[in-house]
């Protein structure tokens, strides 16, 4: 079964999304957005237009989902990500240091990258990050 979505567009918007369309000197990314959205207003299947327009099925109904929501200006955006994980806190820091200094449980003669960790609630990445860090 073929998917359309009907996209109807005045005659204002038309012309934005043929300006960004046919910009050269613009972001790919513009291109490609306005471009998919003109594609799904001449009444193209998704296939179709997702074919023409060189992106993934997906990334239509992205952005003609973004075009119903926002308009123009919800194609020249990107959504916000929340950041990474944070870095361990000073005193973390200072424990992992504290601890590598120290004498190591039961017998054996040094701290590994598995056994520090397993001592104080953080990754064994983040630990060898730390050993890194130091002289």
């Amino acid at each position: 079964m073929a998917q359309t979505v009907c996209v109807l567009l005045d005659a204002a918007t038309q012309s934005a999304l043929s300006a960004f369309a046919g910009e050269r000197s613009g972001p790919l990314k513009h291109f490609l957005r306005a471009r998919t959205i003109l594609l799904s207003a001449a009444r193209l299947t998704v296939q179709e237009g997702a074919g023409q327009a060189g992106v993934s099925r997906a990334a239509v109904w992205r952005w003609q989902q973004r075009f119903a929501e926002e308009g123009v200006e919800g194609l020249l955006h990107d959504n916000t990500r929340p950041p990474g994980t944070p870095p361990p806190s000073t005193p973390t820091v200072a424990q992992v240091l504290a601890l590598t200094c120290s004498k190591p449980p039961d017998e054996v003669t040094h701290w590994t990258g598995r056994s520090a960790p397993a001592r104080i609630v953080i990754s064994l990445r983040s630990v060898q990050r730390r050993w890194q860090e130091q002289p």
